[in-house]
């Protein structure tokens, strides 16, 4: 076995060659400004010693090597310690994001059967009253525990300090996490991470945005930060709540900026609309990546605005089964914008190495083995499918989730591999860029052929007065009437004039001049994780009945 296959495995050489670099920065209480003051950090050195104890603590306490458990903690230095200490000791965290629907949370956990459960105290106070993890033996309270029983994890780090042990010998074939989807398109599934997974993540980031030890990491998604003290970063965790980016208040953001020097900064395209309308410069950062769905032209061009000439806003593709997949700058990004609203789609760039991304043809039933495949060439829209060193082989108890999204291949030694099915369709340009252009369940297939959402959408977003549209079809594949909705901006009205501009746009591009409805709604249903990704699916059911028939 591999020891070296841990993503907490470099902790230790961190801790030996830059000991007294700050690894985490967390908010603490607000200032006399309102400012959060930062008063807890932890240096490499503190980082890896405490996580050690805690590794040891909790093994002894029964959650060890192959132990799934389930943690419910904030943003903190216990959520960063306690996350490298499962890491450490074998044990296999499953994250699941708190801000989802309450029903799917419930069919998360009761998939996922831990053995564990680590929270803070409203966490276990909901585990009772809901009936959360009821195979869960071993509690564990963040904080201060009432009459629920198990132990707290000030006694676990305090009796693992007293019987250090060292790290688990973890094989790259490990499961080291369960990762709960965003969920976007029905029940969030638990994607297994191997250890394996993991550390190729870290290197394809690193190559991919050449991130160097010491820099100052901003992100703004906590379970990213966790990639930071293996990079050698200091992660500085934003004060705001990290479910609801659109409600970041963007001064608490920059007083972070400002303060430690940030270097670099990640987050959803909602939060990064919530610094370009902000409108304060960033002098002091040279790069922003922001993924987890398409960054809208026009807040690229404005974040490009406030960062220093030569840094650079990189927007990742992929997702949680896969990530990074392909990459693409700012600069390049904004040279693309026409063609985006002229109804190309989106371009997420060039592959990231060693990444082998291939198009097939668009099928919706599971595709067992790469022999049943059909590859698409140069300029077809298919679907985009993935193998490399971060492509997941499975889902956690969803066999039928997983037989849709993975195929087996055969490699010419001999070897097998699993391809990972992005669910997304695009294509492949003259130049070898990869265009994203929607998700594979949105499309629409009507009597006169397809319909992609990212290749639809972005013509209408152009006009004047509208904040986003989306397009939706009634009827039946094969038959389907495309509709559009429309969201307008504060201050814009559904008047005669945004009618004749809609139908002119429409009437311009010969794959949207069949769209004869459009339908003005209040405001879309949305991810409140991204704001970004629309509920196309309520929005289907609402045009649905305001059109007659």
């Amino acid at each position: 076995m591999n020891s070296a296959l841990n993503i907490a495995a470099r902790l230790p050489e961190l801790a030996r060659e830059r000991p007294d670099q700050i690894a985490i920065r967390c908010p603490g209480k607000p200032g006399a400004d309102g400012m959060a003051r930062y008063e807890v950090t932890l240096d490499y050195r503190t980082l890896d010693a405490r996580s050690d104890a805690m590794a040891a603590g909790l093994a002894t306490y029964g959650i060890g090597r192959g132990v799934r458990a389930v943690v419910m903690v904030r943003p903190s230095p216990e959520f960063f310690l306690l996350m490298f200490a499962l890491f450490k000791n074998g044990a296999v965290p499953v994250l699941v994001d708190p801000g989802i629907d309450r029903r799917a949370l419930r069919q998360c956990l009761d998939e996922a059967q831990p053995q564990a459960f680590i929270g803070i105290g409203l966490a276990h106070v909901a585990r009772l009253l809901l009936r959360w993890c009821p195979s869960a033996k071993r509690l564990v309270t963040v904080g201060r525990r009432w009459g629920w029983g198990g132990t707290t994890l000030a006694r676990i780090e305090a009796a693992g300090a007293a019987s250090p042990q060292p790290m688990a010998a973890t094989d790259g074939e490990d499961v080291a996490a369960i990762l709960f989807t965003s969920g976007s398109t029905g029940v969030p599934k638990g994607v297994v991470y191997r250890h394996r997974h993991f550390v190729g993540q870290v290197d394809l980031l690193r190559n991919a945005f050449g991130m160097e030890p010491g820099g100052v990491d901003l992100p703004t998604f906590p379970p990213f930060a966790l990639f930071d003290p293996a990079l050698g970063l200091t992660s500085v965790i934003p004060d705001m709540d990290p479910t609801r980016p659109a409600k970041a208040d963007p001064r608490k953001l920059h007083d972070a900026i400002t303060r430690f020097g940030v270097t670099q900064l990640f987050g959803s395209p909602a939060l990064m609309r919530v610094l370009a309308d902000h409108g304060q410069p960033l002098p002091g950062v040279r790069r922003v990546t922001s993924a987890g769905a398409p960054v809208p032209p026009d807040v690229v061009a404005r974040i490009r605005r406030l960062l220093p000439d030569d840094a650079q806003f990189w927007t990742p593709y992929g997702a949680t089964e896969c990530l990074p997949v392909a990459v693409i700058e700012g600069r390049e990004l904004e040279s693309t914008r026409q063609a985006t609203e002229d109804g190309a789609g989106t371009c997420v760039g060039r592959v990231v190495a060693p990444n082998q991304v291939r198009i097939i043809a668009i099928d919706d039933a599971p595709l067992p083995d790469w022999s049943q495949v059909r590859e698409l060439g140069v300029g077809v829209v298919g679907e985009i499918t993935v193998a490399g060193p971060t492509a997941t082989d499975s889902y956690f108890n969803r066999p039928q989730a997983t037989a849709a999204a993975k195929i087996g291949e055969v490699l010419a030694d001999g070897s097998t591999r699993v391809v990972h099915r992005m669910g997304d369709v695009g294509y492949f340009d003259a130049q070898g860029r990869l265009w994203f252009c929607g998700r594979k369940t949105h499309r629409l297939e009507t009597a006169h052929g397809p319909l992609y959402t990212e290749q639809v959408e972005p013509v209408f977003n152009a006009i004047e007065g509208v904040a986003r549209t989306a397009l939706v079809g009634i009827g039946s594949p094969g038959s389907q009437r495309p509709v559009l909705c429309v969201e307008l901006k504060p201050g814009s009205g559904d008047t005669p004039a945004l009618r004749d501009r809609l139908r002119h746009q429409a009437d311009s591009h010969p794959h949207t001049i069949r769209i004869e409805q459009f339908l003005v709604h209040p405001g879309f249903p949305v991810d409140i994780r991204h704001n970004a990704k629309i509920g196309r699916e309520k929005l289907a059911v609402w045009a649905q009945r305001q059109l007659p028939g």
